[in-house]
């Protein structure tokens, strides 16, 4: 009596199910090894660095005076940061000279924050005297005019200020009216200084410290 053969097919089938499982193997460890490289890769330490810039944030520094007047304080600072001016000292004149009132007008006809005679007013371009921004930018003009006319002397430009600079240049230094010389030394004591250099804007900014520095801030995407 004969058996049927079957040790070929249990032959071919031990053959098959060696080499699945020999390929299986194969596949399983070279996902392992993709998927480490892949992340190797994409990994923190080969992720493109950007460096971002924070925006650049303009702040008053807090050693110039407040007027009570956000606003007004921006039109001060910028004014002197144009015109090559201490904000300090625009403050010292405009708080003598109007207490910081935009509608102030004295008796001689002086109009505004800074006090701006028409004369003066229309050398300096000023149009609307009691426009805080028109005011603030032209009175700043005359101190800066002054400033350089008198060699950075702060006396003689703030006589020039209150009396004309003619007055100043007739009797060669601060006229002697009482009014001018009281002036002169309630400013100088506000502001603390004899003398303020002749600068351009920036180089003025800097002598100031009106300048604000960019913060840098690194990030890894």
């Amino acid at each position: 009596m004969k058996f049927p053969q079957q040790f070929p097919r249990l032959r071919f089938a031990r053959v098959h199910s060696f080499r699945l499982a020999k390929f299986a193997s194969f596949a399983i460890i070279s996902l392992f090894f993709l998927s480490n490289f892949a992340g190797f890769l994409f990994s923190p330490v080969f992720a493109p660095t950007v460096n971002a810039t924070t925006p650049q944030v303009e702040t008053i520094p807090d050693d110039i005076p407040l007027s009570g007047d956000c606003d007004l304080d921006w039109i001060i600072y910028r004014a002197g940061k144009r015109q090559g001016v201490d904000p300090r000292f625009i403050h010292a004149v405009i708080k003598q000279e109007s207490r910081y009132n935009p509608k102030a007008v004295s008796g001689v006809g002086a109009e505004g924050l800074m006090q701006m005679m028409p004369g003066t007013a229309k050398r300096f371009g000023l149009k609307n005297p009691f426009d805080a921004t028109a005011n603030v930018e032209a009175g700043t003009k005359y101190l800066k005019f002054l400033l350089k006319r008198f060699n950075g002397d702060v006396s003689l430009a703030l006589a020039g200020y209150n009396a004309g600079e003619g007055s100043v240049d007739k009797y060669k230094g601060v006229p002697p009216y009482s009014e001018t010389q009281n002036y002169v030394k309630k400013i100088e004591a506000t502001y603390g200084k004899t003398f303020h250099p002749v600068l351009t804007p920036e180089d003025a900014s800097l002598a100031f410290g009106l300048t604000n520095e960019t913060v840098e801030s690194t990030t890894a995407l």
